[in-house]
């Protein structure tokens, strides 16, 4: 009777030490299951070497969730453009099958490319966030931007004469998100800017990019045909390219919206007539 009150005496002053021990290693993934581990060992009857391996889980498990909760910070992807949110039956089967085979993210570790390719409203950006989220959800380091705001960016760099520590920055994720890059109508400092990142990150870092121009009209984006061609050629040596030939999502939306409120749309001027 003794022998355990004293057992149980130590083990009460023990635990104390333990927490403010584990809370000055930083170490809170432990330090939250400690009690848990604790109550299951005794009722287990589990050995140390057992009751260290479920505490050292719980602090991974913590660690990684942690880790993940940051990278997803960092991403800037914008809420909600998840494959969750994401109507996948609007797909092909081939570009269903192909954007499944993304998932596993061997892309990232090739350097791949992903190019896609549609109308306004198909999809474009909701799909590259969907896929870019599910490589931050692995603990992948992902960058979102829109391509107008990526281009100014270089250019104040550029200004400052801090070009190569923005492209080294840059270089430190894995993958880049380049979002609407045919909407932008560049000037020569513009495209000089984007074309030097691209080029910076071949053959070392992803691209994934939207665009509602077919490589036909990237002469628009970057003005000079060689630079074009060297652009595009650098963009699809490792690629995976998608194509959203469909109408727009926004639109569809809009219209089953109005009929399930059983409205319809207001007749246009001839109809009047």
């Amino acid at each position: 009777m003794n022998a355990r009150r004293d057992k149980a005496k130590r083990g009460t002053e023990t635990r104390p030490r333990v927490m403010e021990m584990l809370k000055a290693l930083c170490l809170p993934g432990m330090r939250a299951a400690y009690e848990e581990c604790t109550r299951t060992a005794a009722q287990e009857n589990l050995g140390y070497e057992e009751f260290l391996r479920m505490l050292l889980e719980r602090e991974t498990e913590t660690r990684e969730a942690r880790r993940i909760e940051r990278l997803a910070a960092q991403s800037r992807l914008p809420h909600g453009k998840t494959f969750v949110t994401f109507d996948r039956r609007r797909l092909s089967h081939g570009t269903a099958r192909t954007v499944g085979a993304l998932g596993d993210g061997g892309f990232l570790d090739r350097h791949e490319n992903v190019l896609v390719f549609g109308n306004p409203g198909s999809g474009k950006t909701h799909l590259v966030c969907a896929i870019a989220d599910e490589q931050v959800r692995k603990g992948r380091s992902v960058l979102f931007t829109t391509c107008s705001l990526l281009v100014q960016h270089l250019l104040a760099a550029k200004r400052d004469l801090a070009l190569p520590g923005a492209l080294k920055k840059l270089g430190r994720y894995e993958a880049l998100v380049i979002d609407d890059i045919g909407y932008v109508q560049h000037d020569r400092d513009e495209m000089e800017v984007l074309f030097t990142l691209l080029a910076d990150r071949y053959e070392r870092g992803s691209v994934l990019l939207t665009t509602n121009l077919p490589f036909s009209q990237w002469e628009r984006i970057f003005k000079d045909p060689m630079v074009t061609a060297a652009a595009v050629d650098r963009l699809v040596h490792h690629s995976v390219i998608i194509e959203l030939n469909m109408a727009s999502y926004r639109m569809a939306a809009a219209q089953n919206a109005r009929k399930a409120s059983g409205s319809q749309p207001e007749p246009t001027k001839e109809a009047k007539a």
